[in-house]
């Protein structure tokens, strides 16, 4: 089980590939805020709808400063899909082997259905300008969390 993040932690540094296989840094976002959020797969209705709601609020988000990127254990080709069928504007990138969900606290044990199983946690962090958390909200529900966001950011 992975700690969780803190506000003032660093936020761990990752490179993983984007929908069409581009490697996508962390560290290529230095200087603007990002959203980072983390959620269990592709093309399924939960993360459909975040995913969704994510790119409705996409040009609010951007224009107050923050970049999105979404992350799950998928690969690209099925990020490709997922950006297509639901015509996405966020950033999505797959990580097969876990290891940035790890890091951030975003995989291990949680209830499902009343049994202990382990998964993705779907998650958010925003990642400040300097590359410090600023936020860590674990457990999230897939519904109405970037409506919260916005919200509690005051935008």
């Amino acid at each position: 089980m992975s700690e969780r993040l803190q506000p003032g932690d660093t936020a761990p540094a990752f490179t993983l590939p984007d929908a069409d296989g581009k490697q996508v840094s962390l560290a290529d976002h230095k200087g603007r805020k990002v959203i980072v959020y983390f959620y269990p797969a592709a093309l399924t209705p939960g993360c459909t709808k975040q995913a969704c709601d994510f790119t409705d609020n996409l040009d609010l988000l951007t224009g107050h400063g923050y970049d999105v990127i979404g992350i799950s254990p998928d690969k690209p080709e099925k990020l490709a899909k997922f950006r297509e069928k639901e015509d996405l504007k966020v950033t999505l990138l797959g990580d097969p082997d876990k290891t940035v969900l790890e890091s951030y606290g975003a995989f291990g044990e949680k209830k499902l259905y009343g049994k202990t199983v382990t998964g993705v946690i779907r998650s958010t962090v925003i990642v400040d300008e300097d590359g410090k958390v600023e936020r860590a909200l674990y457990n999230v529900k897939a519904t109405g969390h970037v409506a919260k966001i916005i919200k509690d950011l005051g935008l």
